[in-house]
């Protein structure tokens, strides 16, 4: 994954997010860039990875887990450059690699591909024997109920492909059983809150041998039409 980072205003429990994310039942993996101030202490878009292996789950190196191999790379960094909209773009490259002969989970960060660290096997039950099943690219948010809806991305819903205004993940490629680099096909857009947030999916969009791009953000609508600030709480 390739994706363009974001500084985002959060406040108190708030949190947006870009991030790639692999799974098998209860055991996911993921690296990405993170705004969040419980975990911070402050709004700057940071590197984060973070793991759950069953019931336990943990960010960066907060507990034990990921094994750091290169200590030049801290995984709380703030980036130095965010994007700007309508300006320039800056981007982050991540990938998760599954060693077909122990199993480790690495992480590997730049287009040098620089070894971080790695996810020993003897951490996961699901996946610590076997690939994962599902693979998600995209942003995320947190907003407490009664609190309006905090910025995804570049805080605007995308309305046409356009790198140079808006929140994009890119190069979206799995590795199969073989260890093939394969281009993501058959993508699903999953949206929880379809009303504030919008993505725009578009597997052969960009140029080269992994052409797909996913455009995501909200919850303004470039053209005036915004949704609800404040969330509703569901009451059965």
């Amino acid at each position: 994954m390739i994706a363009t980072i974001w500084n985002t205003d959060v406040q108190g429990q708030e949190n947006s997010a870009c991030r790639l994310k692999i799974q098998k039942g209860p055991d996911s993996i993921q690296v990405g860039w993170r705004a969040d101030r419980i975990l911070y202490g402050d709004s700057k878009a940071r590197l984060f990875i973070h793991f759950q292996a069953g019931n336990t789950q943990c960010f960066n190196t907060l507990c034990q887990g990921f094994v750091l191999v290169d200590r030049s790379i801290q995984l709380d960094q703030a980036f130095d450059h965010v994007s700007q909209r309508g300006s320039q773009q800056f981007a982050m490259t991540a990938y998760i690699d599954r060693d077909l002969a122990n199993g480790n989970w690495w992480l590997l960060l730049g287009r040098n591909q620089t070894a971080v660290g790695f996810w020993p096997p003897r951490i996961f039950t699901a996946l610590a024997n076997d690939f994962a099943t599902n693979v998600e690219w995209g942003g995320v948010t947190y907003t407490p109920p009664g609190v309006p809806y905090i910025p995804m991305g570049a805080g605007f819903w995308p309305t046409i492909p356009d790198p140079t205004l808006d929140a994009y993940c890119r190069g979206l490629a799995v590795l199969d059983d073989k260890g093939q680099t394969i281009n993501a096909k058959g993508t699903t857009k999953v949206l929880d809150s379809p009303i504030v947030y919008r993505v725009i999916d578009e597997p052969k969009w960009g140029s080269g041998k992994f052409p797909h791009y996913v455009f995501y953000g909200g919850p303004e609508d470039p053209d005036g039409d915004t949704p609800p600030r404040v969330p509703k709480v569901l009451k059965n």
